[in-house]
């Protein structure tokens, strides 16, 4: 999908870039699979601010999304390539041969009037999601489970994709965006392919106002504040953190300091992001 660029008939205008949505079919989404979002501000039940920088943005509906594809061995076809306000990815809309509809995250080469199957005795084509154990080796894949059942959670986002690099016993070892090599079970599902949308990280928002729309509220530097605000606030003019580290506001170590918890998962890892192995 190409990038337009906008005349620059304004200051806000010049440099910035969008979508051309040349790929999609379909301006309205399908009603019977909306949900509508209630939006928090950031705030918990108790009214307080426990996620900063969110606020306002245009008015959105959810859209139910079937990660799980678990209506095996029943072709579908699909009807129209959608825009997902909530998602970097496009949505790809199905209609089944039951008559269901369902939306699907849209890989990099469907079109509307192909049609897509899932189950172990899959084609190995684009949209089509199998067992990985029925997957050849080198393939790429996206929307992979990490267990069995609970549907895809890894790769979903615009241009994603992971490679299966080898199998191995009940594992098999999958390359993931960031480069990190993970060990997922062969009997998970992923999709074939690759997820669309692949210039979306080449769009440049230009102004402010397109991060409001998107409900991101402005940040403010930590050094422009004052020392009861935060730990890097202070001093005459500008001045340096004066800490060992960059803190948060509420003086926990940040910008680069390890917040990995889960140390069961480690074992999964045969290879981390930064290339270091284990």
């Amino acid at each position: 999908m190409p990038v337009k660029k906008y005349k620059p008939v304004t200051p806000g205008t010049r440099g910035m870039t969008g979508y051309t949505f040349d790929e999609i079919t379909k301006s309205t989404p399908e009603r019977s699979l909306l949900l509508p979002l209630r939006k928090s501000g950031g705030r918990n039940a108790q009214g307080r601010v426990t996620v900063r920088h969110r606020g306002g943005g245009h008015r959105r509906n959810i859209r139910i999304v079937d990660f799980k594809r678990e209506k095996h061995n029943i072709p579908a076809r699909v009807a129209a390539i959608e825009y997902d306000p909530n998602r970097t990815a496009r949505l790809a809309l199905l209609f089944y041969a039951d008559g269901e509809k369902r939306y699907i995250i849209a890989p990099l080469d469907l079109k509307v009037g192909d049609t897509v199957m899932t189950g172990p005795n899959a084609e190995i084509r684009s949209g089509n999601s199998l067992p990985i154990s029925n997957i050849p080796v080198g393939t790429l894949i996206h929307n992979i489970e990490i267990k069995e059942g609970r549907g895809g959670q890894m790769v979903r986002s615009a241009g994603g994709a992971a490679q299966l690099l080898a199998k191995e016993g009940d594992f098999a070892q999958i390359r993931m965006p960031s480069g990190e090599v993970r060990l997922i079970y062969q009997t998970c599902y992923a999709t074939v392919g690759q997820v669309g949308n692949l210039d979306h990280g080449n769009v440049k928002l230009g102004k402010a106002g397109r991060t409001r729309h998107k409900g991101i509220r402005p940040t403010v530097r930590g050094s422009a504040m004052s020392p009861r605000d935060h730990p890097h606030g202070g001093g005459e003019g500008r001045q340096p953190i004066g800490l060992a580290g960059p803190k948060s506001p509420w003086g926990k170590p940040t910008l680069g300091y390890k917040t990995r918890r889960n140390k069961k998962t480690d074992q999964f890892i045969v290879r981390r992001r930064s290339k270091k192995s284990r």
